[in-house]
């Protein structure tokens, strides 16, 4: 397996926890049913956070044929590439939120402003480089506008940000600490894997992290 595949693997398995654990009775608010869509990633991407945690890896990460151990210099590539550009990266998911909600939210298409123009005015405050006046990236834009994405394409992001701050709470308790880990982890299953769409997430996520969540956590774990 590619690390890629490695991380898809611990997404999909973050989605089958949810279903899995769930202590609700009523299908339509079990596992994943029922969970607002800015934040039904939220233990998928909180799964791929465990792909990089060094026991984690290496406990799996073996020659397929000698059995030999992933060697420390590749690990430390994967840890280095996880935040290879990621400001820019980071740059163009918000570009493209920010794009969504202004067509989505206050656009007046008899206003004298092309759907264009409001993308432009976007980019002005988070491209680096100024778009070609051919630019037509809006055509092929399909999540917002046949994707099941309209006002929605922040949730990409904003899962991003309750993902990092729920794997934060375990690197508070230590990656080191069994006793920690497993404790952080019951409290973990017990609010964000177990309540499904019974409650809001965010009361869910506060049952869990105590609090409301903290974009700080993504930005640490971006490098930026």
């Amino acid at each position: 397996m590619t690390f890629r595949e490695v991380e898809t693997l611990f997404h999909e398995f973050g989605h089958g926890l949810q279903h899995m654990l769930t202590t609700v009775d009523e299908r339509d608010a079990a596992g994943i049913c029922g969970v607002e869509w800015d934040a039904v990633e939220l233990p998928s991407q909180f799964m791929e956070s465990w792909c990089l945690h060094r026991d984690t890896l290496m406990q799996m990460a073996r020659h397929y044929e000698t059995g030999a151990v992933l060697p420390e210099e590749l690990y430390m590539k994967l840890r280095e590439a996880r935040t290879f550009r990621a400001a820019s990266q980071m740059l163009r998911q918000l570009q493209f939120g920010m794009i969504d909600m202004a067509l989505h939210h206050g656009y007046d298409p008899d206003g004298g402003e092309t759907v264009f123009d409001v993308e432009r005015r976007v980019l002005s405050i988070t491209s680096l480089i100024p778009p070609l006046p051919e630019n037509r990236f809006l055509c092929s834009f399909a999540h917002i506008f046949a994707g099941g994405y309209a006002a929605g394409y922040y949730s990409y992001k904003w899962a991003e940000v309750l993902s990092a701050d729920a794997f934060a709470a375990f690197e508070e308790v230590g990656l080191e600490d069994a006793e920690g880990l497993q404790r952080t982890g019951r409290k973990f299953r017990d609010t964000v894997l177990a309540l499904g769409g019974s409650q809001h997430p965010l009361q869910v996520f506060r049952a869990f992290r105590g609090r409301d969540p903290d974009p700080a956590a993504l930005l640490k774990q971006s490098g930026l």
